[in-house]
């Protein structure tokens, strides 16, 4: 549990909930908590799924500007390690996860919602990569990310301009995966990533890591990827359980113990 970052458990489901009024603004400690929560629910056997939350305000409205402003090279090329290696520790949780965001995920903010494989918008949410207007450029995987969910011309529009998107736009273009009420986000969040809570937890593992790394090589590599991760769910119960019960009872109708 820290400071500003804390983990809420239920029914399976974590919120990585971020708490640091009044913009959730992503400084050093925030990003060192961040780290820490992901690493918790990513070890936790009872987690099935999660949700990254910023709260009904703000989801996070970017780095701590005023921690930056006088940095030298020196400093952020050591501070940025940091910030990559706290949001790859999130992108790396082996469960679903999904990003709620309410008002503004500016910078950081949209960067870390990058790193999860859903997310959800209100219908008031403000999203961009505003850091060319300061003189520099995304540092948090907005260049490799960003692209890689939209496209390469989309994402140079979005970081080149520094302009703000709001949910109708980002739902178009596939930042988005829904849009809802703003009071509705938190839940509509929980709701799509509840369906993985009782499936086949190292399938969906197998699932996620085969997709995000074949993403970063070439197809071949990428199917043998596949290959490996398909033969080894053979060895878990959960294959045996499904395929079981889709030879007794038909499809869709197993309960998995997520071993």
């Amino acid at each position: 549990m820290g400071e500003f970052v804390r983990v809420e458990i239920d029914q399976a489901i974590a919120t990585i909930r971020l708490d640091r009024p009044p913009m959730n603004a992503l400084n050093a400690q925030v990003q060192d908590e961040i780290a820490a929560a992901a690493t918790e629910v990513s070890a936790d056997s009872s987690v099935r799924a999660v949700v990254l939350y910023g709260g009904p305000k703000v989801f996070a409205a970017g780095a701590d500007i005023k921690e930056m402003a006088d940095a030298g090279y020196g400093q952020m090329a050591a501070d940025s390690r940091r910030l990559q290696a706290s949001f790859t520790t999130v992108a790396r949780i082996p469960k679903p996860v999904v990003a709620a965001i309410t008002g503004y995920a500016l910078g950081g903010g949209l960067e870390l919602a990058l790193c999860a494989d859903f997310r959800v918008a209100g219908q008031g949410a403000t999203m961009g990569q505003p850091e060319i207007l300061l003189g520099i450029i995304p540092g948090a995987g907005g260049t490799q990310r960003l692209p890689r969910l939209v496209g390469p011309a989309r994402a140079k529009d979005i970081v080149f301009t520094g302009r703000f998107l709001d949910a109708a736009e980002a739902l178009a273009i596939g930042l988005a995966d829904q849009v809802v009420p703003d009071a509705e986000v938190y839940d509509a969040a929980r709701a799509l990533v509840a369906r993985y809570a009782t499936g086949p937890a190292l399938a969906l593992r197998a699932a996620k890591q085969a997709i995000d790394d074949g993403l970063e090589t070439d197809v071949n590599t990428g199917l043998e990827l596949e290959r490996l991760h398909f033969a080894g769910l053979f060895a878990t119960e959960d294959q045996r359980t499904g395929m079981r019960s889709f030879v007794e009872n038909g499809p869709g109708k197993a309960t998995f113990a997520g071993q």
